[in-house]
Formats: structure tokens, sequence, C-alpha cells
């Protein structure tokens, strides 16, 4: 993909001085856990991330070593499956012959745009009803682009298909679904080049529901127990964190391993493993103004902290729609909110990087709203390819080859700091 940089130097223009002040400061954070050897991971949601282009740049940034992790969602899994974006033909279900029970509201059904070849493949694999093809075709429609698979046939069916066969791969293997998923993904998803460089993409436990029969999967792969252990190291490991589009954060403000704002504090007691965000720099991407109001409050006086100290109801003390994650966010003295686009910040945070690091980016995404970005979401319906079954089970098999049968995700060394005096373990 050509990258015409001048047209990201101008999305900084859209921003007003405190969003270029926040983006100057995250881009120094993470320029600097760079330099000196640290980690940056990303906390990311599902729609936008994948309308915006941003998880396709945030695939690229983890191709040249700029992000080292990503949590998401299982709507983002399944649509990275699927190939990210598809050109997908909406047409009214009972005029091709599906029962209304089954239609959504509206009563649109769905069909995927693709090639006689990827249509083979997975007609090798599962049936597939050609005449509905076939009368979706010729039947009066809209065509539009959209996060892949899901509700399209026979894409989307074809994932949730797919995802029984992964999970019993999975928990064969001891690994988790992304882990697996992972090995037949194009390089250019998250879960593709997570795969190819050994980094962890993985699914938060607020998110493991929306992704359809694939969030099922994803869920049931490992337990809820290791889930959270393996993305509390992820974070642990991590110097820079940076939300983006996401809502959930509890993983990492309130996850139960988390000593700093104090929910981990009885995990670490037992001797889980446990991690702190002292120290650390949290960046957050987010359109909500009453972010900024509340982290301004913080910093003015302390007031979330009082706050909750207090247990005190946070919506009413300042008169605001309060979200559970705006607690620990504001709390934490490293905290850098961003209250901007997401489409209009990862490509400026993207192009400074890279400029500071001497990268040379391959890819980068604009908001889906302008010609760039209308373009770039072209690029990915073409060029970025669903998962392979043939290549998952080829890398697999590789995989076990290599590593004696055992997976090195569900690895990881525990640090509990030691038991606290009079508990503990063993007394």
């Amino acid at each position: 993909m050509s990258i015409d940089m001048k047209a990201v130097e101008a999305l900084e223009a859209q921003l007003d001085a405190t969003a270029l002040d926040r983006v100057e400061q995250a881009v120094n954070q993470i320029v600097s856990a760079k330099e000196r050897g640290g980690k940056v991971a990303v906390v990311t949601g599902s729609g936008p991330n994948i309308h915006e282009g941003v998880t396709t740049l945030l695939a690229e940034l983890m191709r040249v070593g700029v992000v080292d992790g990503i949590t998401t969602s299982s709507a983002t899994i399944s649509h990275e499956m699927a190939g990210s974006l598809d050109k997908i033909k909406r047409c009214m279900g009972e005029q091709v012959g599906v029962a209304p029970f089954y239609l959504p509201r509206g009563g649109e059904f769905q069909l995927t745009e693709m090639d006689d070849e990827t249509l083979g493949k997975i007609a090798e694999h599962m049936p597939v009803d050609f005449d509905l093809i076939e009368r979706l075709k010729r039947a009066e429609g809209k065509m539009t682009t959209k996060a892949a698979g899901n509700l399209a046939y026979p894409m989307g069916l074809w994932i949730e298909h797919l995802a029984w066969e992964v999970c019993a791969l999975a928990k064969s293997h001891g690994a988790s679904f992304e882990e697996i998923v992972g090995l037949g993904a194009d390089e250019r998803t998250m879960i593709g080049i997570g795969a190819k460089k050994g980094l962890p993409v993985m699914v938060t436990i607020p998110q493991l529901v929306g992704g359809g029969l694939a969030g099922l999967a994803i869920g049931d792969s490992i337990s809820i127990t290791e889930r959270s252990a393996r993305l509390a190291r992820m974070l642990g490991d991590a110097d820079v964190i940076i939300e983006s589009g996401v809502a959930l954060t509890q993983e990492i403000h309130d996850g139960p391993f988390e000593r700093y704002m104090g929910h981990g504090l009885w995990a670490a007691w037992h001797g889980h493993y446990s991690y702190s965000l002292e120290g650390k720099s949290l960046v957050r991407i987010d359109l909500d103004p009453a972010l900024e109001m509340v982290c301004q409050a913080e910093r003015d006086g302390g007031a979330v902290q009082i706050a909750a100290s207090d247990s005190l109801p946070k919506t009413k003390v300042f008169n605001t729609p309060f979200r559970m994650e705006m607690s620990g966010f504001a709390r934490h003295e490293g905290s850098i909110p961003i209250i901007c686009d997401i489409g209009v910040a990862w490509p400026i945070i993207a192009r400074q990087v890279a400029d500071r690091l001497g990268l040379d980016l391959e890819f980068i995404s604009f908001p889906q709203e302008t010609e760039e970005g209308k373009a770039m979401r072209e690029y990915i319906v073409r060029e970025i390819k669903p998962i392979s079954r043939e290549k998952m089970l080829k890398g697999l098999q590789s995989h076990v080859a290599r590593n004696s049968g055992t997976w090195s995700g569900s690895a990881g060394a525990a640090s509990s700091g030691g038991f606290p005096p009079g508990g503990g373990a063993g007394k």
C-alpha cells in the first residue's frame, strides 16, 4: 500500500492543542520505552478499530517491532479470521427463501463477495448452498463494505463452523484459540503477525462474548483463570499500555492479578502471579469528553482517589456518566487521555513513532470517511485474505515438531514477589 505521509500530517490540523500535546506525550513514552528495550501493549475494542484500519495498522506496528502484545475482542478475532473487511450484498431474506425465524431486525440477509477459489476452499469443509448464493446474486440489494464474516453467507457461517474445530485443537495442544487461528491467518492481521513473531494476541474476559459461536469457542479454549493470568503477564511486561476504542478494561484497572489499584491484593497474598501498574504509562484514546474532565479533577486535587477511598458514588460526585474504567485510569499518575477519534489519532501516532525510531511502514490507516480512508478500506478488502485451514494445520504441525508438543504461550515465569508475613501457601 502506498503511503501519503503528507495526508497523515494534515490530520494533525484536526486536533486541538490539548490533543496534540497528549499525542506528543504518548509518542515520547512509546519511543522512550522502545529505545531502552521496553515493551508496548495495546488494548483494543472491536467495530471502529476494524473499520478505521486500526487493527491492520497495529499488525504493521507489530511487524516493525513497536507493539509487543495485543488484547482485543472475540468479534475482532472472528473478523480477522474472515479477512478484516469484506464486500457484502444486503438483500431481503424472505425474497431469497430464508425463513423469517432466522432473520435479524429489518429482515436482511447478506452475501459475502468472494472469488471462486475461496468459495471452493470453504465448500471442501462445509456444506455450501450454491442455489442460495445464486438467488442472492440475482436479488435486488445493496453493496457495502463491513467487518468481515459476521452475518454474511457463507463467510460468517464458515468462521463459526471452523471455530469449534479450532477450539478442539486448542484444548488438545494446551493453547488458546487465538494462537491456533493465528497460524492460518493473513500476516497483515494482528492474530497472523502475532503467531509469526510469537507475540501474544488475546481476548479479554469482558470481551469474550460478541463474536458469535467463535466467541464461545474462544472462551472454551482455555479457562478463565488461565486467560486472566496470561493477560496479566502481557500487561505486566509492558512499559506502555494504550487503550484504543474499548469500553471495558477491567483486566487493566480492576484485574484480579493487578496490585496497584488494589484488586490483586489477595491473589498476590495467596502466591498467584501478579503485577503492578505502578511506573507504567497508560494512554487512552477515547471520544468521551467526560474522561478529560475526570482526569483533570484528579490532577487538580485528587478528587477521584478521595471518592474511591471514601466509597462515594462517582457518578454523583462528578455529575457525569462515570464509566468503570475511568476510575483506575484517572487515578494513575502515568495516565495520558487523548480525546480524539481513533481513526485520526493512530496514523499520527504511528507516523511520529516511525520517524523517531527510523522505521519504514508498509501500511498506515486513515479515517474511513476520507478519500485516503476509502482507498485503505478497498486495499484491506482486496489484499487481506481469510484464514486458511490448510495453512493453520500445517503451521500447527510445524509448531508441535519444533516444540515437542508444548505451547510456549501457556508458559511464563510467575513472579509473586513472595508471601506476606503470616500469610500465603503452607500457613
